[in-house]
Parts: C-alpha cells; structure tokens; sequence
C-alpha cells in the first residue's frame, strides 16, 4: 500500500521547502520529506542552510562583529565603552534561538499552504517510488507523478584530520564553541572557513588557516581577493597559502586536549598545535543513499546528478536541484530551481539565469559578486573595460568608519553591456544586487551612470564604478578621461 501525491520533494532545505510552498501554492497536492527531526521527532525543516549553514553563521558572524565594533571601534565617535565583554554561552543560545524560530516558521508555512509533512530517510526507486525509513525504523512507500530531489550536501571529510568529538569539527561543530579557543586552526580558506576563522578571531583567537592551494579566493576577482587578503590579515587571520595538511592528532593530557597539527609548505615540513581544529575544506553532494540502482538517475564522478538547464534528471518526472546538481552550491541558487521546478511541472515556462547567480562571503567586510571575473575574461579572449571606485573616497563609509574596500564593474569593451561586478566593503551583498538586477534586464555600465542615486549613500560607490568605466567617475581621479 503506497500513498500518492502530484509532487513530492525530498529535502527541505531551502530549495526542497522552498519548492515544496512554490507547488502547493500552484494546486498540486504536495508532500516534503525530511530526515532531521526535533526533539519530539517531528520534521525539522530548513535543512543545513537554517540549522547549521547560512543563519546560525550569520548571527554569529553578527554577534561578534559588534563586539569587536564596541571594543576597537567605538572610540572614534566619542563613545567609551570600558571592560567590553562577550558571554559565549549567550550569544550561542541567541543563534540557537533564532535557528529556532526560522525552522518552526516553515512548519507555519506549510501548513498555511497545504504542503504534507513526512519524516524519514527517504530513497527513489523505480517508478516514481520512494523509500522512507522513519526516525523508528519503520519503512514506508510513497508515489508521485513528480520527485524533486533536494537532499542537499555535507562537508567534506579528509583522512588527515578525522573528526574528534569536539578537538577536529566540521562546520557544524564550529558553530558550538561555548568557550573561545586560544589557539584555532582552520583547515581550507574558503567561505566557510574564513567566517568561521573571522567569528572566533573576533573574540579573541589566535587564528592560522591552513590552505592547499597557492592562490588565495581563487573563484574571486583576483583584485578584490588580493584586497580581501591583506584586509583580513591586518585584521588578525594568519593565512597560509600552499600549505598541505598531512596530519592532524589529538594528544590528551589530562582533562586538556590538543590538537597537533603536520603540514608541508615551500619550506618543508611544519608543525602547530591548536586547541581546536575546523576543517572547512568544502561540501560534497548528499547522494550516495539517495538512489537505488534502478531510479534511473545517473551521477557523474563526483557524486553530483546529471541535469538539463531545466533541472530534469535522465528519470522521466524526477527532477534534482541545489547543491545535488551542478553549479554554486549557494542557498538562493537552490530556492530559485525550487521555484523553477514546480512551475514548470504545472506547464510554465519558467528558465534561470544561471550567469546572474549572485555569491556573498560575510566576512567584514562583506565579499560579494556577480558574473565575470577578469580572469576569466582573459581566459576567455574577450574584451573588456573596467570602472574601480574605492569606499575610502564614499561620504557615507567615511561616516560609518567603514572604508575599506572597492566596487568593481566589467563591462563588455564594444557594447557596454555589464559582465560582472565585484566588491569588497561595507554591505557588499545588499549593493551587488543591484548589478544582479541590472544585468539580468541586460543592461550597461551606462545605464548605471545615468541612473540617479541617493545621497549620500553607499550604493554612489557602485554609481561611481560604473561612471569610471568610461573615465566619467566624478569623486575620483579618472585612470583615463573620455568624452
């Protein structure tokens, strides 16, 4: 006996509830299975990005940004704040708090919209089939004239550095510190690992990250990642660039654990002891159990789904989205499938512009971009032109002691039309979007500069970058004048 439903998702994440509210909204009637459960083993939704990703990040991101703030930075507008101090335990407990709300709101909502809520660790078969094994044990069959597949991602593990109770973490761990680690190593300088290293270097870490490659950020506008670099090290992140991790053991000495630390770099060997050691080193797709040999859904090397533009898997009425497919693995990238997904399921034709993906790394200052990257542009062959505009020379960041940093926007060199743009300053993710937006209208770097903007504000920076393309910038010494 098997229960049928128009759709079911598997996964609900932020592209799995996402899809999941999308499909309920246009009549079809709509389950959403998810294995992670509350403490009354009852579906808790928002997967990684709500639980332990994007949100709980943030807040600590935030938290300890404004301890710093108050610590360092107050004096500069005349406020003396003396003996600044941070509760951990607290500010841990606000994060939980908030993961809190954000996940029972999704309950909220699909309620609200109709959307069936099925706990289990769920797997396709053939024919639309799926295999859901409860938190008890208890297995289950479900049916659909359409899956989509929204099971997510997990960090990557590496056989240096085995994870240890909480010595060796994950992401995940990082997230549970109720103490400040004097000594914290991190292990790859990605996004993840250069925010969780920015939180506890706030309060207080010494930090070494710990990275393979020779370049530093190289999926960033090497511009804004060499800026970022020197940035982030004046601001206490020791980074170390191609160094290879060769061992990480956890020596016991008494009631105090460390973690010693074996790397290779152009010198040679290394050694450092921490007392806690994040690897950070990447996410990889969470489908090895997903799929039974006979759904009909193929995997290429690395474990991600093979898909068409459309998120279509070689399984007639199986779809995949998010971080089980190619692309970024980026929350909203996930939730725009979703909702790409679930219309073209009801007949729409609903397309993603895959070149107008935005991606925020939220150190501070924030790290945001969109579209081209020169490097990639040269790689290319394709002329291009380019308009600089530093936050030193903004009113605005200058009142808010906020200056460090730049905008950059690439336009095409014949046409004008916007390729990419990059910046590195005080909300850099809130600015680039309104180059997501322009670009996504097709518009140019003209546009932009004949577009009227508040004063004063932050967002003048990106009106002034795109004056600079054409030497046209007003609040800056022009690299080239133009008529």
């Amino acid at each position: 006996m098997s229960d049928k439903f128009d759709v079911i998702i598997v996964g609900a994440g932020p592209g799995g509830y996402v899809a999941a509210i999308r499909c309920a909204q246009l009549g079809l009637k709509t389950a959403c299975i998810e294995k992670w459960v509350d403490d009354k083993k009852k579906p808790k939704y928002g997967g990684t990005c709500l639980n332990v990703g994007c949100i709980p990040s943030k807040a600590l991101l935030d938290s300890s940004h404004k301890y710093v703030e108050a610590k360092n930075d107050f004096d500069v507008h005349g406020i003396s704040v003396k003996d600044v101090k941070i509760d951990v335990s607290k500010m841990i407990d606000r994060k939980d708090g908030i993961v809190t709300q954000l996940t029972g709101g999704i309950t909220g909502l699909f309620k609200a919209n109709g959307v069936t809520g099925i706990q289990g660790c769920a797997q396709l078969q053939g024919g639309r089939k799926l295999e859901v094994t409860d938190i008890d044990g208890k297995v289950k069959i479900y049916e659909a004239d359409n899956i989509i597949l929204a099971a997510g991602s997990v960090p990557v593990e590496i056989p240096p550095a085995p994870l240890d109770d909480n010595i060796i973490v994950d992401s995940t761990g990082a997230l549970e510190f109720r103490e400040v680690p004097k000594r914290l190593g991190v292990i790859g300088a990605g996004v993840i690992g250069l925010e969780l290293g920015s939180v506890w270097s706030r309060l207080g870490s010494e930090v070494v990250v710990i990275e393979a490659l020779d370049s530093f950020l190289g999926m960033v506008d090497q511009q804004i990642a060499k800026d970022a670099k020197k940035i982030l090290t004046k601001q206490g992140l020791d980074i170390r660039l191609g160094a290879r991790l060769t061992n990480a053991k956890v020596v016991k000495k008494g009631k105090k654990s460390t973690v010693t630390v074996q790397y290779t770099d152009s010198e040679g060997d290394k050694e450092q002891v921490f007392d806690k050691l994040i690897v950070a080193v990447g996410r990889k797709p969470l489908s090895e159990s997903l799929l039974s040999k006979d759904s009909g859904v193929n995997l290429d090397e690395r474990g991600f789904i093979f898909v068409n533009d459309y998120c279509e898997t070689d399984a007639p009425g199986v779809y995949a989205i998010g971080d089980l497919v190619r692309g970024p693995m980026l929350a909203h990238k996930a939730s725009e499938e979703g909702v790409m997904v679930a219309e073209r399921i009801v007949g729409k034709k609903t397309q993603m512009n895959y070149d107008c993906i935005p991606s925020v790394i939220y150190t501070h200052p924030e790290i945001a971009s969109v579209g081209k990257t020169e490097e990639q542009l040269k790689a290319d062959g394709d002329a291009y032109k380019t308009g600089v505009f530093p936050f030193a020379a903004s009113g605005r960041a200058m009142a808010a002691n906020d200056t460090a940093g730049m905008v950059k926007i690439i336009a095409c060199a014949e046409t004008d039309r916007i390729l990419g743009c990059h910046i590195i300053g005080p909300s850099a993710a809130d600015l680039v979007q309104q180059i997501v937006i322009a670009m996504e209208f097709g518009s140019s770097a003209e546009d932009i500069a004949l577009t009227v903007f508040g004063h004063p504000t932050l967002s003048e920076a990106v009106h002034e970058a795109a004056l600079a393309v054409e030497g046209h910038a007003i609040h800056i010494a022009n690299r080239r004048k133009r008529k």
